[in-house]
């Protein structure tokens, strides 16, 4: 989900920046609500940010030349909904783009998209399916957040897909030789950020039950459990 700097054509950059735009301008709404109705969760608003960052900014290495990156927006799209993570993630991609050289300024619409946008609305509906059904609360939180970061990255292949279509077999063959690309080290880094997620949200779970159970995050039976 780090496309690099110059790496899409113009026309390809302009229009996932267009697509992003909306979803940063409600999400900053939003947010904006949440902090005047309840500041007390700043806290926590701080702790969905400083998370998404640390594991988004984790560079490994593929076997397949390419680099794979967990996203670490599941969490933050469960604590606060999937619209907050929009405007957390353009901070956290532009802060990477000009710091850490991940990323690029050009191709910000483009990633912001794939892991601020795809990622977090994934994992909030994710969540909220695997609750329906009663699925227990770690195993809900586990699906939510690996879910959300191979569906970032399965985004991230339709995006150069769409820029870059194979010449003999068009976008969908294109597609499939990026999603192959990403698929050796996404799987396995897929489902270490879902475990990593669990044990944060557990965390959370136990030190400020009160306020995840306000939030709606949890049930009360879920906190007895």
């Amino acid at each position: 989900m780090h496309i690099m700097e110059g790496f899409l054509p113009v026309t390809h950059a302009i229009g996932w920046s267009v697509a992003s735009a909306p979803f940063v301008a409600y999400g900053m709404y939003t947010i904006n609500k949440r902090i005047q109705e309840k500041p007390e969760q700043r806290m926590l608003l701080g702790v969905a940010a400083a998370f998404t960052f640390v594991l988004s900014a984790l560079k490994m290495p593929s076997v397949t030349g390419s680099s794979s990156h967990p996203t670490g927006t599941g969490l933050g799209a469960i604590l606060f909904g999937p619209a907050a993570m929009a405007p957390i993630g353009l901070v956290v991609l532009l802060f990477q783009a000009m710091l850490l050289a991940h990323g690029g300024l050009t191709t910000l619409g483009a990633n912001v998209f794939s892991m601020a946008v795809v990622g977090p609305f994934a994992a909030a509906a994710i969540y909220r399916f695997a609750k329906a059904a009663k699925m227990p609360f770690g195993f809900s939180i586990f699906l939510a957040a690996s879910l959300a970061d191979l569906l970032t990255y399965i985004t991230t292949s339709a995006q150069l897909a769409l820029a870059f279509p194979d010449p003999a077999g068009g976008v969908a063959a294109s597609f499939a030789k990026f999603t192959a690309v990403f698929a050796v080290t996404q799987i396995p880094l897929a489902i270490s950020e879902g475990l990593l997620t669990v044990l944060v949200m557990n965390a959370l779970a136990r030190f400020n039950p009160l306020e995840l159970k306000e939030m709606k995050v949890v049930a009360a039976q879920e906190m007895q459990a």
